[in-house]
């Protein structure tokens, strides 16, 4: 495999790969629920409560000063990162769950009315499909999705007769946190907007895998979390068109999202402390800044690359173990790997490959219809990061083996 990059360096980083578990030093497949965070990041957390912790914005002692300077550093440098026009559109949130909800929570009660329309896809996270359902008994909306085939790929054609002049957002997932799927969001954003429909990518998994470039998608929202980009939890951002953030009212109500309060009438916040309301996770979105340098110290493209051959080797693999099936096998994929094997239960799976190591993720992953729609409760998943090796995955092929030999 040749490799863009040092992966024994590269792993020294994070100091959560040297864990011993169950006497195995451990191997970690479980980045797509989140993935581990480098000593930049982890120093950086430590370094705001040792040295500058204090609340931003409002206050003018030094601590305070360097805590919002930090605080608007991350906002500038995330913008840059998806390549938002203004750092007001990007928006701090609580992670990509929260980005949906404002937004349906928002937008859609201001401009969603009854007999509208909303599509979302077969192969949504629940995140991105509770909001909208709310959303939609609150407002008498309707709620349509998009059908998929078996390798787990929108059907277009399907999309297209789905949209109408009634249509008025679509919210769908960029790539498939069950699958792997890369959706081609860019023709899904277009033939959108010529019917006048707004739309919402959810850029949970999308963002540690893929080039992000919101002005080039032209989608009006985009939602992720850093947890998923080496960062902290608890963090993540919202970028909208700036014109719709504008147009929307706030999502709640306290501290820093007012300009001035009295009892008969309060005026909100320009962009966007609008949506900012009370003490921020101050500490985790000054961390965030410093995950994003390590992504792009590494490259975007050479990451990609790297977790591809991963991607290649370990299917490659798999597919030789007799009664193994692999769920999602779309033609543009990220390196996510989920799989059954027949006649064990995908949890049984898992508790044996913990015993000997090796964490990989199991259930229906937040997507029950996707799972519905292929007919299973759930899959094993194993999903690959910068810092996993072809090593790692023998290992895991080796623990599948012996998973075979005792419950087979």
């Amino acid at each position: 495999m040749n490799t863009p990059f040092d992966i024994a360096s590269i792993r020294k980083d994070f100091p959560i790969l040297n864990e011993v578990v169950n006497g195995k030093q451990l191997v970690y497949f479980d980045n797509a629920a989140t993935t581990q965070k480098p000593r930049v990041v982890l120093d950086a957390i430590s370094g705001y409560y040792e040295h500058y912790n204090a609340n931003i914005h409002r206050g003018i002692h030094h601590l305070a000063e360097k805590a919002t300077s930090a605080f608007e550093q991350s906002r500038k440098r995330l913008q840059a990162f998806l390549n938002a026009q203004f750092s007001e559109e990007i928006v701090f949130t609580s992670g990509t769950t929260d980005g949906i909800n404002l937004v349906a929570a928002t937008y859609g009660r201001k401009f969603l009315k009854e007999g509208d329309e909303v599509i979302i896809s077969t192969m949504e996270h629940h995140s991105n499909i509770v909001p909208w359902q709310m959303l939609c008994e609150e407002k008498g909306c309707i709620l349509k999705v998009i059908p998929i085939n078996d390798e787990g790929e929108l059907l277009m054609d399907e999309y297209e007769k789905l949209l109408t002049e009634r249509t008025k957002f679509v919210s769908v997932v960029h790539v498939s946190n069950s699958l792997g799927t890369i959706n081609p969001v860019k023709e899904i954003i277009e033939k959108a907007h010529a019917v006048g429909a707004k739309v919402l990518l959810d850029g949970a998994q999308a963002s540690s895998h893929l080039h992000l470039d919101v002005q080039d998608l032209d989608c009006d929202f985009y939602s992720l979390s850093l947890h998923k980009i080496y960062g902290p939890t608890g963090m993540g951002i919202l970028y909208g068109k700036k014109d719709l953030l504008n147009a929307m009212p706030p999502y709640r109500g306290g501290g820093e999202m007012i300009k001035e309060v009295t009892f008969e009438k309060t005026t909100y916040n320009e962009l966007p402390y609008k949506f900012e309301a009370g003490t921020p996770n101050i500490a985790d979105v000054v961390a965030a800044k410093y995950a994003i340098d390590y992504v792009e110290t590494l490259g975007k493209a050479n990451i990609a690359a790297y977790e591809n051959e991963l991607l290649k080797y370990a299917t490659e693999a798999v597919s030789e173990i007799e009664g193994l099936k692999i769920i999602g096998q779309a033609k543009e994929k990220v390196s996510v790997l989920s799989f059954v094997i027949d006649g064990i239960h995908h949890q049984d799976i898992g508790v044996l490959l913990d015993q000997q190591g090796i964490a990989v993720r199991t259930g229906h992953h937040c997507t029950q219809p996707l799972m519905s729609r292929f007919n299973i409760t759930g899959t094993s998943r194993a999903s690959f990061a910068v810092y996993n090796t072809k090593e790692e995955i023998d290992l895991l092929i080796k623990g599948l083996h012996k998973v075979k030999r005792m419950l087979g």
